[in-house]
């Protein structure tokens, strides 16, 4: 699909930079023309020992052994993720990159237009979009790393918690001073790893909400028109259909955001909840130490990267209060892009012939796991699927047809008055409380919003959106109702 309309071009029209540009020559850190054996240029004695007294310049060069990373390990580091590395490491990845046009930024903010008028019809929330932009895959990187922080911050603080927790008492003893250095060198291999997972992603996400999360600034509805090109030409459509279905559905995540205050807040506070029961097993720790051979490491700058990148990825084991955390974020995720399904289609279907073809093209994408959701997974050791997005979706059309847009979209109101897990394998019960006369849970529900906003009124450090945290989600609701 080589001519995308609203002026966006496929990725085959743009020229392809030679990737050797962006490699920044030597990674390594080597002397240029020394001894191949000896990249580092240290003087080696007998038998190719390290000379003790270069010691002090060994572990002041180690940092240029990842490549692309020296300034990040300068700095960023003082946190539980080195960021700085993250992002060095996420826009070598991405390398090479053309910016976007004027005519790209009209062509998102055409197609966003359009897309909010029908929308408007399907739903009683009113638009969220006050301005829209063009992204390339940097522009998405430096753009979302804010969220990412929130996200990643709680799992890196506990998981070290939990390594620091599990050290016998003799070897912190025997660390000592070194423990500062070691949770740096912690950060500097969470940060790699989140650098690796957000390169892979800034490729190949389409909108700002491609993942379920709202990741872009409040108010800012995005398209990355390269990544889109890239997605038109594997499908046998109209490319002018398949980019104003992408803006309709960016769109409607931002109106269910932007009107829905608690419900971010209560997506990050599930993962902290998460993060909370992460345990580790140091076994993994003890397997890695006896890999590292500081000989192969004087000769190979590669290897201390990978060595520290296998230590980053150890898989906590999954607590029965964790599964439940996951549970309710998963069944959270599915509402959300069922509404967005129902919404979107119901604006489009009558206008648009593939957006049907394009619905379960996507449910698809999101349902079996492609590469946003593997490397979402390995960021933060979370399996983002919804996996009941075809309940919920069913859930939300058949309460529509029983009642009414208002009285659908008025479910958002208080997080106690969403379906549960429960509900979506039967709707049927669901919608007789919401729509059978059945209103103690919504009179319930309403009355403790009242009782929040009373206490935050009183209470100065109050935040708007505290109540998703409050509340928690953590079965109160579903007892009450």
């Amino acid at each position: 699909m080589n001519d995308l309309p609203f002026g966006f071009s496929s990725s085959n029209d743009r020229d392809k930079n030679d990737p050797d540009k962006n490699n920044g020559g030597q990674s390594g850190g080597g002397t240029p023309g020394g001894d191949p054996s000896n990249p580092f240029g240290f003087p080696l004695g007998e038998g190719g020992a390290v000379d003790p007294s270069q010691l002090g310049q060994l572990f002041s060069q180690l940092g240029n052994m990842f490549s692309g990373m020296g300034a990040g390990m300068a700095g960023g580091g003082s946190g539980p993720v080195n960021y700085d590395v993250a992002a060095n490491l996420a826009r070598r990845q991405i390398g090479s990159f053309t910016p976007m046009l004027e005519k790209e930024h009209q062509a998102v903010a055409d197609a966003v237009r359009l897309a909010e008028v029908w929308l408007d019809e399907q739903t009683a929330m009113p638009a969220g979009i006050r301005s829209t932009a063009a992204w390339t895959p940097v522009d998405w990187l430096e753009n979302t790393l804010p969220t990412w922080r929130t996200l990643c911050d709680p799992i890196a603080e506990q998981m070290s918690k939990t390594m620091d927790a599990g050290l016998p008492e003799e070897a912190k003893a025997f660390a000592g001073p070194m423990m500062a250095m070691i949770g740096q060198l912690s950060g500097t291999m969470y940060g790699t790893q989140l650098g690796q997972g957000l390169g892979q992603l800034a490729g190949g996400v389409l909108t700002s909400t491609d993942i379920g999360l709202p990741l872009a600034p409040d108010g800012l509805g995005v398209l990355l028109p390269e990544a889109i090109a890239r997605f038109a030409e594997g499908l046998d459509l109209p490319a002018q259909e398949i980019v104003v279905f992408l803006a309709a559905r960016e769109a409607a995540h931002v109106r269910l955001f932007a009107h829905v205050p608690w419900l971010k807040q209560r997506l990050l506070a599930t993962v902290e909840e998460y993060a909370r029961g992460i345990r580790i097993d140091l076994g993994g720790l003890q397997n890695l130490a006896t890999e590292i051979d500081p000989q192969e490491l004087f000769s190979n700058p590669g290897k201390l990267e990978e060595l520290m990148g296998s230590a980053a990825s150890f898989e906590p084991e999954t607590t029965p209060a964790q599964q439940a955390a996951l549970s309710r974020l998963e069944t959270l995720l599915a509402l959300v892009e069922g509404w967005v399904e129902l919404v979107v289609s119901n604006a489009l279907g009558d206008r648009i012939p593939s957006t049907a073809a394009l619905s379960e093209t996507m449910r698809r994408r999101r349902a079996s796991g492609g590469p946003a959701e593997q490397t979402f997974a390995t960021l933060i050791g979370l399996d983002l699927r919804p996996r009941k997005l075809r309940e919920a979706a069913a859930l939300w059309r058949a309460l529509t047809e029983a009642s009414d847009i208002a009285t659908r979209d008025g479910v958002w109101g208080h997080p106690d008055l969403l379906p549960d897990a429960d509900d979506l394998d039967n709707p049927a019960g669901f919608i007789d409380r919401i729509v059978g006369g059945d209103v103690s849970g919504i009179d319930d529900a309403i009355a403790e919003l009242e009782r929040q906003f009373t206490a935050e009124s009183g209470d100065g450090d109050a935040e708007p959106g505290d109540d998703g945290r409050a509340s928690g989600g953590d079965g109160e609701g579903s007892d009450q109702r």
